[in-house]
């Protein structure tokens, strides 16, 4: 992420355009490379209401623990782990007894929760909402979409995707849920399972949570906090007890997730590493690798999202794709094509019937039961479990994207290397087991690990393919745990700018945490035992994820009834043709104003000139009829141009805002031979939502206030329209807004992609 801590370059003193009255920290003789304090005059309104501290970036102050979130999670898991460790066969006994329960009588539920998952993510991102970015109006994407792709599949599947690609085909061929094993039917629908399991509908749970953290975070300031999403639906009480419970049961969740993730990890590695260098399966060998692993991950993590997670997860998509293109070359090529052709067929037939298919009238229900718990209702509460983890991954990557974009974004770019994936090599094993390879097929299933490196080892090449699924494993591995000790990090901490993380020790304490209870766990009959406190653990966080989209409806509801009245403003006074203009020449100074590329001392010049006697009466005029309006003139962070902020508060509701911001961008070359410098400088109209995209430079004053008024009677407009709807109009529960853009260095043009 951008490193936001001080603006780049250095402030140059005012010009003799200079609003007076303003306050200038920079001292002749002063070191040049000092930089100076940004301090804003107050021109109307309280000077206690408006510090420096919001009109420059500044320094961030690194995150404190949320010690009532971190000190009750890290005690649950610490019981959990003390339980297994003193009584591992009763741990054992009662989490196979309740993960049966809710099989029984709460499959149901997990099943509902994923299937309206679906709907919503697509609802949203299909309706008007859908336009809407993550992050201010101006915003463009960070990363380009080769390595968000990379980051979105690293963050979301773990080496699991290797245990299960074979396994899961195979035991779905000879033990369905429905219909009998080792046919034709079996075949066909043994890869249309593992799809679902690992389809959209997983991915969708990921892109709820991470449209929430996303939206509530960059689109209006508040913390990167699973809580911010319920403040539409309970106010200030988000800071309270129900707060705390609701990030505990995340984190409880995101823990017992990725363990199981990692548990599955270390026996598949296990069993590569067994292959390669003869060492034997069993809890040593997995104690070392989980340790191992966790260091690592740990490292990664303290160095950061681009140094660390970014640059592992473009490694590791390539090294997958060449593994996969190889078994496609080196085996099967044609059969595997036209396999991957109906497999797509069926998946996209069945999913609807799959999605709500309880197996209520199955003729074995007590077996139907069973491999539902184990397999369905397990894959749920995982990415349930995991859904809180990677929505706050994926929001911290997606900044600038549409929540159209983002949602198609997830559902189908990681889905399409799964689709591929799965198909080549599970129907490359099926293949083999009904060609008579009986013992190869009862291997995978017996100890699935064994499936994928048992396939691999039949192909040409097979040492160096062995060896480089392990590696892709372990990076798989690592780029599981280094995301989660971030996340983990955040979410028991007191984030207040979503440009930081939790502190490094938290990160380190909850990577080793993780890793204790992951080798605790697999000491209890292995990845059974993980799998099953998945189950029940993710079960909390399932009825919390229905109030996240509940919070969403409300807050995209009132977001689409503000831009409706924001997008009904004609700026019609900009233009000239109704501020009573109509004298001959009009036209010539509106293209005066076209064909101009005012440098910095002319938009200074203008700003203090036009833009701000206009801005100071009327907002003297909002406060002469008992409004509460507040004006500012502040430095930018690296221009030379000030910026102007009008703001008009409404107690409970949201507050009107006409921000003029300056916004430096290259002169266009055809316009080269009339400008007389490289850069020039669109005075911007900003609201709370970010730019507007329109400039006032070369406006007169009275088109100025017209514009103010214009805008501000949509504001009243949308705040008496929303009244009908429950709560207040303001769901940023009083988060500062942004003053200085500097997160957004594009704005009204696409930024620079990293």
């Amino acid at each position: 992420m951008k490193n936001t801590d001080s603006a780049k370059g250095n402030e140059a003193s005012e010009g003799a355009s200079s609003t007076p009255g303003a306050v200038d920290t920079t001292e002749k003789g002063t070191d040049a490379t000092a930089e100076p304090q940004i301090v804003p005059e107050v021109v109307v309104g309280h000077g206690d209401e408006r510090e420096s501290e919001p009109y420059t970036p500044g320094e961030i102050v690194e995150p404190k623990a949320n010690w009532p979130v971190f000190l009750l999670s890290a005690l649950g898991i610490a019981i959990i782990v003390a339980w297994a460790t003193i009584a591992p066969d009763n741990a054992y006994d009662t989490l196979g007894s309740t993960t049966g329960w809710i099989a029984n009588n709460l499959g149901w539920f997990y099943i509902l929760t994923a299937t309206i998952c679906v709907v919503f993510v697509l609802g949203v991102a299909l309706s008007r909402a859908g336009a809407i970015r993550l992050g201010p109006d101006h915003a463009r994407p960070e990363y380009r979409l080769f390595s968000w792709s990379a980051m979105l599949f690293a963050a979301g599947i773990g080496v699991d995707l290797m245990f299960f690609a074979v396994a899961e085909p195979v035991t779905q061929y000879y033990a369905p849920p429905v219909g009998a094993g080792e046919t034709r039917e079996a075949a066909e629908n043994a890869i249309v399972y593992a799809l679902f399991h690992y389809g959209v509908t997983g991915w969708a749970m990921y892109a709820l949570m991470g449209m929430a953290f996303g939206y509530y975070a960059y689109r209006l300031n508040m913390p990167l906090a699973i809580r911010s999403a319920l403040y539409p639906l309970i106010g200030k009480r988000i800071h309270g007890p129900v707060g705390n419970a609701v990030d505990i049961a995340a984190m409880l969740g995101t823990v017992f997730g990725i363990a199981t993730s990692l548990g599955i990890g270390v026996v598949q590695l296990n069993y590569g590493l067994k292959l390669l260098f003869g060492w034997e399966e069993g809890p040593t060998v997995q104690m070392a690798l989980v340790i191992a692993a966790v260091g690592v991950a740990t490292l990664s993590a303290v160095s950061g999202v681009d140094k660390g997670i970014k640059r592992l997860s473009e490694f590791n998509v390539i090294l997958a794709i060449a593994l996969a293109a190889y078994i496609v070359i080196s085996g099967q090529t044609a059969f595997l094509f036209d396999a991957l052709i109906m497999n797509v067929g069926d998946y996209v037939t069945q999913l609807p019937s799959m999605s709500m298919d309880t197996y209520a009238f199955s003729e074995t229900p007590e077996e139907t039961k069973e491999w539902l718990g184990a397999w369905t209702l397990f894959f749920w509460a995982w990415w349930v479990a995991w859904a809180p983890f990677v929505g706050l991954f994926l929001a911290r990557i997606s900044r600038g994207r549409t929540l159209r974009q983002f949602v198609f974004g997830v559902l189908t770019v990681p889905f399409l290397f799964i689709l591929g994936w799965m198909s080549f090599f599970g129907n490359t094993a099926l293949s083999r087991v009904i060609g008579g390879d009986s013992a190869f097929g009862e291997a995978a299933v017996a100890e699935p690990q064994r499936g994928f490196y048992d396939l691999l080892a039949s192909s040409p090449g097979a040492t160096f393919l062995i060896g480089l699924s392990t590696m892709v494993g372990l990076l798989l591995y690592i780029t599981s745990a280094d995301s989660g000790a971030l996340v983990m990090s955040n979410f028991t901490s007191k984030v207040t700018d979503s440009r930081q993380d939790g502190p490094v020790w938290s990160r380190i304490f909850w990577a080793v945490l993780v890793g204790v209870l992951t080798i605790v766990l697999l000491q209890i009959n292995g990845v059974e035992t993980v799998q099953n406190a998945t189950v029940v653990m993710g079960l909390p966080f399932a009825i919390v994820m229905y109030f996240i989209m509940l919070g969403l409806i409300r807050s995209l509801k009132l977001e689409t009834i503000h831009n409706e009245a924001r997008s009904v403003s004609i700026h019609a006074a900009m233009s000239g043709r109704s501020s009573g203009e109509k004298e001959k020449g009009n036209w010539l100074r509106r293209l005066s104003r076209a064909s101009t590329w005012p440098a910095a001392k002319d938009a200074q010049k203008f700003m203090s000139e036009t833009a701000r006697p206009a801005l100071q009466e009327v907002a003297e005029q909002f406060n002469s009829r008992g409004l509460n309006a507040t004006l500012v003139s502040a430095k930018v962070p690296g221009i030379d141009v000030k910026q102007l902020d009008l703001t008009v508060t409404f107690d409970e509701e949201q507050s009107f805002r006409y921000q003029i911001y300056p916004v430096e961008l290259p002169v266009p070359t055809f316009t080269r031979s009339t400008s007389d410098g490289s850069v020039y400088y669109r005075l911007e109209v900003f609201d709370l939502m970010g730019s507007m995209g329109f400039d006032v430079y070369g406006y007169t004053q009275e088109q100025i206030k017209d514009n103010i008024m214009d805008l501000y009677e949509r504001h009243l407009e949308f705040i008496h329209i929303q009244r009908n709807l429950p709560g207040t109009s303001d769901h940023s529960d009083g988060a500062e807004p942004v003053r200085a853009w500097t997160d957004d260095p594009g704005l009204a043009v696409e930024a620079e992609e990293k």
